[in-house]
C-alpha cells in the first residue's frame, strides 16, 4: 500500500519533517529497505523546501536509519536502513570526548555488557561463529603483529562474540562502548614496554575465553572477560584518576 504523505507545519521545519518520517516508521508504513520519494517529489508533498528536507535526511543518515545514494537511476535517492552500530559508536565517542561519561562509567558499562555477551555466547554461538572468532585470535597471534592491527582485531573479536550471543542490542551497545575508547586503548598498547610480551599475554586470555565459550562454560567466561577488561581498561581509569581534573 503506498505511503500517504501529508504537509507539515512550517515552524522548525526540518524537525517536523523528521517527525513525519518517524511517524510512518512507527506505523509500519516505512520499513528497512524502503526508498523515500525523490526530493523534488517529497518536498512539495510535505509542503517544505528542499533544503529543509535535505537537513532532515542528513540527520537520519547520521543516526544510522537512512542512507542516501547520489545520482540518478533505480538505486538513487534515500533508503531506510538498519545500521545502528556506527551511528551509536560515533555518538558515544563524541559524548565521551566532551566529558559526558567518565572512563570509569565506560569501564563498568563494558564489564556489564561483555559479561552478559560471553555468558550468552557460551549457550548460543554457532560453530561457524566460534570458527570466525578463532580466526581472529589466530591473526592476533601472528608474529610481529602491529599494535594498530592488533587493536582492530581485538575490537572485532569482542564485538563478534557479542553478536554471536543472540542479542542484537547487546551487540550494538558493546560495539559502541568499545569503539568509544578505541583510541585510548590503542595508545595504552603503543606505550607497552614490551609489546610482544603484552600481545602474547592478551591473546592467551583471548584463547582461553574462546575455549570457555566453546565448552559452554559461560560463568567462567564471564569472570575471565571481566578480568581481561579490567586489566587494561582499568589501568586507563587509574591513570586518568592520577592526573586529576586537568587530565580528564
Amino acid at each position: 500500500m503506498p505511503v500517504e504523505w501529508q504537509p507539515v507545519r512550517q515552524s522548525r521545519t526540518h524537525e517536523l519533517v523528521l517527525q513525519s518520517i518517524e511517524e510512518r516508521v512507527f506505523a509500519g508504513e516505512l520499513r528497512a529497505g524502503d526508498r523515500l520519494p525523490p526530493e523534488r517529489e517529497l518536498a512539495p508533498v510535505l509542503g517544505v523546501s528542499r533544503s529543509a528536507l535535505r537537513e532532515a535526511l542528513r540527520v537520519l543518515e547520521t543516526i544510522g536509519v537512512l542512507v542516501a545514494q547520489p545520482g540518478r537511476g533505480p538505486d538513487a535517492g534515500a533508503r531506510i536502513v538498519r545500521n545502528p552500530d556506527d551511528a551509536l559508536g560515533r555518538l558515544l565517542r563524541l559524548h565521551f570526548a566532551l566529558g559526558s561519561y567518565s572512563l570509569e562509567d565506560v569501564l563498568e558499562a563494558r564489564v556489564v555488557l561483555e559479561r552478559s555477551s560471553f555468558e550468552a555466547a557460551a549457550g548460543h554461538a554457532s560453530p561457524a561463529d566460534l570458527d570466525e572468532a578463532e580466526a581472529l585470535v589466530a591473526r592476533m597471534g601472528e608474529p610481529d603483529v602491529a599494535v594498530p592491527k592488533f587493536n582492530d582485531l581485538d575490537t572485532r573479536f569482542h564485538v563478534h562474540i557479542a553478536r554471536s550471543s543472540g542479542n542484537e542490542l547487546t551487540s550494538t551497545l558493546t560495539s559502541a562502548v568499545r569503539e568509544s575508547v578505541r583510541p585510548l586503548i590503542l595508545r595504552a598498547l603503543e606505550e607497552a614496554e614490551d609489546w610482544p610480551a603484552a600481545a602474547a599475554e592478551l591473546n592467551a586470555e583471548h584463547t582461553e575465553l574462546l575455549r570457555l565459550v566453546r565448552a559452554g562454560e559461560g560463568a567462567s567466561a564471564a569472570d575471565l572477560v571481566e578480568k581481561h577488561i579490567r586489566s587494561l581498561h582499568g589501568t586507563l581509569v587509574d591513570e586518568n584518576s592520577d592526573r586529576g581534573p586537568e587530565g580528564s
